[in-house]
């Protein structure tokens, strides 16, 4: 009797252990499973949050500092100005070289006077704008510094091609007290450095009124251009028709004068763009025949490899023989 109770008792004790094993597994398998079920969702809903927050950020970074930047008021931003369709902006066109002949001989003529050309060296001008002769007897019309001589004195001596373009004025101070306190920019990069570009220039260039418009307060010797920034400029109507006679007989009115001088001063400002478009050219070209080059390649040595069939063979069962 006393064996067959304790027979008993461990039968209930281990169904009692399967059982609660059983259980646990089944409550393991079944959270395990939830969670897996559950993961993938928690997953995609974390995914599509991270990806709204850098969006956002990134927009709000593109609000803050990507936009172009606004004054308070109209009469301090200025009139915007019009997109005119600038032939040498085209991907495929260069700059109109007769065109740039003509701007330069605008720019002596008319902006000289005031304005500096100070980053472009006679040597630039050659083969663009001006010949090689042309070039040396306009540098040549100039005096530079030469070396210090043998008792330390500097002498002059004509241009070179090597030389820069001189300043109109020795130093800020003069070119300020020329013109009324008010200091003329040099031009190299001015198309670089106003927001507008050429648009800019040509509409500045070409945008005085006969007279100002009514409630316009202007300070003493400033001149109203409602494309200027505050709509109040030192610096005067200087286009007229008819101002410079262009030595291929085009009508020098104020539009074709603004566009050649406007044309001019964007070569100043990039002199390299022809060379980059037709460098740009040569590398588009090359590396689409190695891009189709490398495409074949890589379709004929993964060819044999994406199209082989691969076969599991498992090995066959064998039978043990108990002795």
């Amino acid at each position: 009797m006393l064996a067959r109770s304790c027979l008993r008792s461990t039968r209930f004790l281990n169904g009692a252990r399967n059982s609660a094993t059983g259980f646990a597994k089944r409550t393991v398998s079944t959270s395990s499973s939830r969670a897996a079920s559950e993961s993938p969702a928690r997953l995609n809903v974390a995914a599509a949050a991270s990806t709204a927050v850098a969006i956002g950020s990134v927009a709000w970074y593109y609000h803050l500092y990507g936009t172009d930047a606004f004054a308070m008021t109209p009469a301090e931003e200025g009139l915007h100005p019009t997109a005119y369709p600038w032939v040498h902006e085209q991907w495929f066109k260069t700059f109109d070289h007769q065109a740039l002949r003509r701007g330069f001989q605008v720019y002596q003529e008319v902006c000289a006077a005031c304005h500096s050309l100070s980053r472009i060296p006679y040597r630039t001008l050659v083969g663009t704008v001006l010949t090689v002769d042309e070039a040396k007897a306009l540098a040549e019309e100039n005096e530079y510094d030469s070396e210090p001589n043998d008792e330390g004195e500097i002498e002059k001596r004509p241009g070179k091609l090597s030389d820069y373009i001189p300043a109109p004025y020795k130093n800020d101070e003069a070119a300020r007290a020329a013109n009324n306190g008010a200091l003329p920019p040099d031009l190299s990069l001015i198309i670089k450095g106003r927001h507008g570009g050429c648009n800019y220039i040509f509409s500045l260039l070409t945008g005085y009124p006969e007279e100002p418009p009514a409630g316009a307060q202007l300070a003493a010797g400033m001149n109203f251009n409602p494309y200027f920034p505050g709509t109040g400029i030192a610096m005067a109507r200087v286009l007229y028709d008819g101002l410079v006679e262009y030595e291929d007989e085009t009508p020098a009115s104020t539009s074709q004068m603004a566009k050649d001088v406007v044309e001019f001063l964007n070569w100043a400002a990039e002199p390299e763009m022809d060379d980059r478009k037709r460098m740009g050219m040569k590398v588009l070209a090359i590396t689409s025949v190695l891009f189709a080059l490398s495409v074949w390649v890589k379709r004929y040595k993964w060819a044999p490899i994406k199209s082989r069939k691969t076969v599991y063979d498992p090995p066959k069962a064998t039978k043990h023989i108990r002795i």
